[in-house]
C-alpha cells in the first residue's frame, strides 16, 4: 500500500493512501460504460426528433465525440478531482502541493491522457505509475497531481463521527471548543484516525503539529495526553453546538 503526505492548507501534514493501477482502471472503465450509454440515448433522442439523416447523423457523431473527449476533463474540474467512476470507487484527483486543484491542472492531465492511456493502450501509464513513489503517470507528473482514495466527498457531520448518547451529564471541560468550525473540527477528527490507523513519523508528526495550532487558538495548556485533549476537544464540541 503506496502513502503519499500532503501539506493542508492549514500547515497539517495529512497521509493519504493512494489509489491502485487497477483502481485507476476501473474507474475509466465505469466512465465508458456511463459514456457509451450516454451516447446511445443522445443518438437515439436525435433521431427520434429529426429522423435518421444526414444531418442529424452529423449532429449525433458531433455531440457523441464531444463527449467521448471532454467527460473526464469537464467532470474532473466541475467536480474538483472526480469523474462519475472515481466517484463511485471513493478516489479523487488532488494538487501534491495541498492546493485546490485547478482548470489548468485538470487540462494537463487530460492532454496526456491519450498517450498515458489511450495510444499505449495503459501501458505507459502502467510503467510510470508503478515507477513513482506517488503513482503518478505523465500527466500527474506535469500537473504535479495524483490520485488518492477518499471514500466519497459526501457531506460528514460530526454526529456522524462521534456519537454522545446522552449530554444531559456530560459537562464540556473545554468551552472555548464552540469557537471551532465544523471543518476544523473534522480536521482534528482525520488526523486523529489516521494517526490511530497508519502510526508512522508522517502522522506523527501532523498530530504535533495539529496540537500546536489548537493550543495556540486556545491559549489551553500543553496537556499530558494529546490524544485524549484533542478528542475531549471534540466531545465538547458536540454537546456545546448541537
Amino acid at each position: 500500500m503506496k502513502t503519499i503526505d500532503i501539506q493542508t492548507t492549514q500547515k497539517v501534514s495529512v497521509t493519504y493512501e493512494i489509489a491502485s493501477f487497477w483502481q485507476r482502471l476501473l474507474a475509466l472503465l465505469i466512465d465508458l460504460v456511463l459514456v457509451t450509454v450516454a451516447s446511445l440515448i443522445i443518438a437515439f433522442s436525435i433521431f427520434l426528433i429529426f429522423g435518421e439523416n444526414k444531418a442529424a447523423r452529423f449532429i449525433a457523431v458531433l455531440i457523441i465525440i464531444a463527449i467521448i473527449y471532454l467527460h473526464c476533463l469537464t467532470c474532473e474540474i466541475i467536480f474538483r478531482g472526480q469523474t462519475l467512476g472515481k466517484y463511485a470507487l471513493g478516489i479523487k484527483v488532488v494538487k501534491l502541493n495541498g492546493t485546490k486543484l485547478k482548470g489548468i491542472d485538470c487540462t494537463i492531465r487530460w492532454c496526456f491522457r491519450s498517450i498515458d492511456v489511450f495510444l499505449s493502450l495503459g501501458s505507459i501509464a502502467a510503467v510510470t505509475m508503478n515507477s513513482t513513489n506517488k503513482g503518478q503517470r505523465l500527466g500527474d507528473l506535469l500537473a504535479n497531481t495524483s490520485v488518492i482514495k477518499s471514500k466519497t466527498d459526501r457531506k460528514i457531520r460530526l454526529d456522524d463521527i462521534l456519537s454522545i448518547k446522552t449530554t444531559s451529564n456530560y459537562k464540556p471541560v473545554y468551552p472555548v471548543a464552540k469557537n471551532f468550525k465544523e471543518q476544523e473540527m473534522l480536521l482534528i477528527k482525520d488526523v486523529l484516525d489516521r494517526n490511530k490507523n497508519y502510526p508512522s513519523e508522517a502522522n506523527e508528526k501532523a498530530l504535533n503539529e495539529l496540537l500546536k495550532i489548537v493550543l495556540e487558538k486556545t491559549d489551553l495548556p500543553v496537556p499530558k495526553n494529546k490524544v485524549q485533549f484533542l478528542n475531549t476537544l471534540i466531545k465538547d464540541y458536540i454537546v456545546l453546538t448541537r
